[in-house]
This record gives structure tokens, sequence and C-alpha cells, in this order.
């Protein structure tokens, strides 16, 4: 079996401010969830940017109680449910007050792949995190994770990784109605794990 991957905690001043950066950023970075004793880690293989002002985004609208989290400091998790189906994750980006995020789409699992298998109730590994609402429900992230800090909270981190990101795709972003055509989706090109339609993974 093969040694658990060398993960280090990233730091907020390694964030970039900037949303877009800092999802082109997260690719390759890790998302780690600490849980009765067992950890499941994955790499970043997918992000989508919902920058300031963008009529796509949560934080469209100003802040309210359910979005608050996207106004926090960068490096902050914001957990919505979405369809009465799924969880998802986002990184608020930018600074206090400004809100921005970005989206969390996919993980190449790492570590705690049975706690994975399990949660997803599938064996097939490209499908455990491949997708967000498939993410965190593999990471066995909910609403009590809303608002904890990505750079300190035990529960929920990103690290980095020795292993670094391939060639970095860019393509418009899915499922969306508004601001459809903004190119602020990033992935790993090459990669088994990420999301969406063929002909925007090239």
């Amino acid at each position: 079996m093969p040694a658990p991957p060398r993960i280090r905690r990233l730091r907020r001043s390694q964030l970039p401010i900037d949303t877009i950066d800092l999802a082109r950023y997260l690719i390759g970075k890790a998302l780690v969830r600490e849980i009765a004793g067992a950890r499941l880690a994955g790499r970043i293989v997918e992000t989508e940017a919902y920058v300031v002002g963008d009529a796509a985004g949560h934080a469209f609208i100003g802040e309210t109680r359910r979005n608050r989290s996207l106004f926090l400091e960068r490096g902050r998790a914001y957990v919505y449910f979405i369809y009465g189906t799924a969880y998802c994750l986002n990184v608020s980006a930018e600074s206090r007050g400004i809100g921005a995020g970005v989206l969390l789409r996919a993980l190449e699992p790492l570590q705690g792949i049975a706690g994975m298998e399990k949660s997803r109730g599938t064996a097939r590994l490209t499908d455990h995190a491949r997708g967000p609402g498939r993410l965190a429900q593999a990471m066995q992230v909910e609403l009590r994770l809303d608002g904890v800090d990505l750079c300190g909270d035990r529960r929920l981190w990103l690290g980095e990784l020795v292993q670094r990101a391939r060639r970095i795709g860019r393509s418009v972003r899915i499922g969306l109605t508004k601001e459809a055509q903004r190119l602020l989706r990033f992935y790993e090109k090459g990669s088994h794990f990420v999301s969406g339609p063929k002909k925007l993974n090239v």
C-alpha cells in the first residue's frame, strides 16, 4: 500500500486575493477533511471563479445570513445546499467585506478512498468527487462547516502537495444561465477526475 501523501497546510498569505487568480492557484492543491480520527484528502483538479459583481454568484445580491461566509477574509469555506439534494463547497476570495468565491468542482482522491466510497455508494474512483455535489458528499461536507477557516480549522483545510498541477485549461462555466460564457472555469488538462463535457476539457 502506498504511503499517505505529504500535505502541508496552506497559509492565508499564500492564497491570491484576486478571485480568478485564486481559482487557478487552487488547481493541484489539496482539500483535506479530518473526521472521526480518519483523513480524507484529494487533489483539486477543477474550480470555477465567481468574481465581484458576477450576476451568477451568490454574493451578487449583497451580504445575507446565508452567504455571509463569502464576505469573510479569503480562505473561508462557503457551504450551501443546492436543488434540495446536494451541498457545494466554495473558498471565499478577495478581502473581508467583498463578496466573491471559488467553487470546488472536482477532486482526484488521494487518501481515505474507502471512506469516500462508502459516502458515495460507488466503487468507481473517478465518480467519487467528480462534480461539486459528489465532491461535498465524498468529503462529508455539510452546512455545519460553513464559515470554517480553511487555513486554520482542523476539520477541513487546504494544503499543498509535492506533486504540482499539470497544464491548466480554462473554459466557460457549467450549468449557468447568467454570465454563462465567461471563461472562469479552470481544470487540470488530462485529468480523468474532471467533470463536465469532453468538449470543455481539451
